[in-house]
């Protein structure tokens, strides 16, 4: 039987068993980040552990993948201390661009949303959840700020170090651009039809298909052919009609380098995820409406429209299965 739980991000990307590099540092450039030298009863050493690509691995298990997924530069940590409290861990993942730290922070939108202040970047194409840029939960904050994805961690919270984790959080978020989120997330539509509207809290943006399986499973293979190149957001529509049977639909997006190379992903989607249709199969996919699929966990619709493929999983029917990719067509980025 097919496999579509959904994984716990949070115990997938986060619980993660943290080994400290004893080697020589790595070289890096410099960070451009002030952080506190000391922060309550806390204190932090002169220079930060730094761990690229090359030893990503060595310093946590199980994780560095999903990092590496999000074109991850470097990634520099300091060990707040103190004889009275706890440790506090600062980590400072830099990414190539926004786009990507922000990635990491939709993966998860649990926790109480914490707000910042910082220099608002290019207003004028905002998307969905503009105003959320940092969350905190059970001693863990998580935050986007451009470029920066940043966690700041107390061994154990106490009010001290709540305290402490949302200070050295201000102190990182400081001075710094507040971009808008990635460009396709703007093309997704917050109503279908009457009844079926976007959860701001259940939407993902991500390139490798690590990451997809973390929020959605679909394979233990890259049958989209997701990589560093591509674009995709994943995201669930729920019945809002209030007939009090709460129905969801998932649907996802992937923009690719160009129409060829959307074409051949949507082939192999095809053959791996639905090969008991095959003889409903074509190669012809060329600006046509959404292709249909009734599959064990409801209806299953696609659709190849220019270099994007849409997908619609676990719809209730047929009709609500072709309007979410319609629905979500017009405003595709050109």
């Amino acid at each position: 039987m097919r496999m579509l739980q959904k994984t716990s991000f949070f115990l997938i990307f986060f619980v993660s068993v943290y080994v400290f590099f004893e080697g020589a540092v790595v070289e890096s450039e410099a960070s451009a980040i002030d952080l506190p030298k000391t922060v309550g009863v806390w204190t932090r050493p002169e220079t930060p552990q730094i761990i690229n690509s090359e030893n990503i691995f060595e310093y946590m298990n199980g994780a560095g993948e999903l990092y590496l997924g999000y074109r991850f530069r470097h990634l520099e940590a300091f060990e707040y201390t103190s004889e009275e409290q706890a440790g506090i861990l600062v980590e400072l993942y830099f990414m190539e661009t926004s786009d990507d730290a922000f990635g990491l922070l939709s993966l998860d939108w649990g926790g109480e949303i914490i707000f910042f202040g910082g220099i608002p970047g290019d207003r004028s194409n905002p998307s969905l959840d503009s105003s959320t840029r940092a969350l905190y939960g059970a001693g863990l904050l998580r935050m986007w700020s451009d470029d920066l994805y940043v966690r700041v961690m107390a061994f154990r919270e106490t009010p001290a170090s709540r305290q402490a984790v949302l200070a050295l959080a201000e102190a990182i978020a400081a001075n710094r651009m507040n971009p808008p989120e990635p460009r396709l997330l703007t093309a997704l539509s917050a109503q279908i039809g009457s009844v079926w509207a976007l959860r701001k809290d259940r939407l993902s943006f991500f390139r490798s298909y690590l990451s997809l399986n973390s929020v959605y499973y679909l394979s233990h293979e890259n049958i989209l052919d997701l990589n560093l190149s591509t674009e995709a957001v994943m995201v669930t529509y729920e019945n809002v009609a209030g007939s009090g049977e709460q129905r969801r639909s998932q649907f996802l997006v992937v923009q690719y380098e160009n129409r060829e190379r959307a074409r051949k992903a949507l082939n192999r989607f095809h053959e791996a995820y639905l090969p008991e249709h095959q003889e409903a199969f074509t190669t012809d996919l060329a600006d046509k409406g959404p292709r249909l699929f009734k599959i064990e966990d409801g209806w299953l619709a696609y659709k190849l429209i220019g270099n994007y493929v849409a997908i619609v999983f676990e719809c209730p029917d047929r009709e609500t299965a072709g309007m979410i990719i319609e629905g979500n067509e017009p405003d595709l980025p050109k």
